[in-house]
């Protein structure tokens, strides 16, 4: 492939929810003309857009990040509008509050809930008994939904081929350059071959492959932290399968439907994070995950868990989501989830972009908004 016969706007690279939409938003609001999508997988949303928790947050989930949790409160609505197709509305949800250990009393919650203007009412009695009532100090009806991450690969799907947007599939860029009046960007495909194009902008929303690129990318300013981390699929009894739960704030564990499988996932603070390390370039995220073990730890989730939760021990194990899990190394205090949007300095017109939960993507949208991207 000769670069020069290529004229690229724009480089996205990463398959996943954040890079698709950020190349539909090219192309469709933008009026970028040719924009490439490179995915190193073979099909789209399969790492870390799947291998998730799929909850559409509301805000309940930081009280300690209230920024976090007011976008989050904001964002919903319209992540819902957008994506109806993709979105579980038809369960019950609960926030239940641990009488010990916990960061947040239920006086606490219920003020937090009405700052940010999230819905919030006491369970009725046939969902606080679900509960075991020396360990739960409180149990409240709040607003929250899933996702469905298959729904979500077959818009981007439909809207990439829509726009016009080019995906190369089992490809992985390996470095960003400096070109001539350009940025050049170098991939590798997984039958082999390797092939450069030059593109006025790219976009790197690898999630956590952020830094592991070649050329002049020296990685991002912020410090990321990765972790591998596993989400349990279960196969709940009867009387939790239309409830998604999350006991806060502390003993901290969650079980929300997985619409992508009609099966729940069941996490947990202490046993869903496996191990973690500081970020860096040279220490490629996804062989670590490759050459982990994997060993389930569902026994001992399922064991603190049903403390709470008894009925939990008539959840049968199905099997485990392993990922690489990205988080600022700033907000792991708060629990915060802000984007990262970062302008790489040594390369210009070449963004990075990282987001922690889904409904960001409004937020990274409106940056995107005040790009000029006036040269094309």
């Amino acid at each position: 492939m000769d670069a020069a016969d290529l004229k690229i706007d724009a480089v996205v690279i990463g398959g996943g929810f954040y890079g698709a939409a950020i190349a539909i938003y090219l192309a469709k609001q933008r009026g970028l003309k040719r924009v490439v999508l490179v995915e190193r997988e073979s099909s789209l949303l399969t790492r870390a857009s799947y291998n998730n928790q799929a909850r559409v947050h509301n805000g309940y989930h930081y009280p300690r990040s209230f920024t976090t949790a007011y976008r989050s409160r904001i964002n919903l609505p319209r992540f819902v509008h957008d994506w109806p197709q993709a979105v579980k509305q038809d369960f019950t949800k609960l926030y239940a509050i641990a009488r010990r250990n916990s960061k947040v009393t239920a006086k606490q919650f219920v003020r937090f809930c009405k700052e940010i203007g999230a819905k919030i009412e006491p369970a009725d009695q046939s969902l606080r008994q679900l509960f075991e009532p020396h360990l739960i100090e409180e149990v409240f009806l709040v607003e929250e939904y899933a996702f469905d991450s298959s729904k979500l690969a077959s818009w981007a799907e439909s809207e990439l081929n829509a726009c016009g947007v080019e995906v190369r599939f089992e490809t992985q860029v390996t470095a960003i350059s400096k070109g001539v009046q350009s940025l050049r960007v170098a991939a590798r495909k997984k039958n082999g071959g390797d092939t450069e194009v030059d593109s006025r902008y790219v976009f790197n929303c690898t999630y956590s492959g952020l830094n592991q690129f070649g050329g002049d990318f020296l990685g991002t300013a912020t410090h990321l932290k990765q972790e591998i981390t596993e989400m349990a699929l279960m196969q709940v009894p009867p009387i939790l399968k239309q409830i998604g739960i999350t006991v806060m704030d502390g003993p901290f564990f969650s079980m929300m439907p997985f619409p992508a499988r009609e099966l729940h996932t069941l996490s947990h603070v202490r046993y869903t994070p496996h191990m973690h390390w500081n970020d860096q370039r040279g220490i490629d995220p996804y062989q670590k995950l490759n050459d982990y073990e994997r060993a389930t730890r569902v026994d001992r989730m399922v064991r603190d868990v049903a403390r709470y939760l008894p009925a939990v021990h008539d959840a049968q194990y199905v099997e485990s989501l392993f990922e690489v899990k990205t988080v600022l190394v700033k907000n792991e205090g708060d629990d915060g989830r802000p984007i990262l949007f970062e302008k790489c300095a040594e390369l210009p017109r070449c963004y990075s972009i990282l987001g922690g939960k889904i409904d960001n993507i409004y937020d990274v949208l409106e940056k995107l908004d005040g790009e000029p991207f006036n040269d094309i």
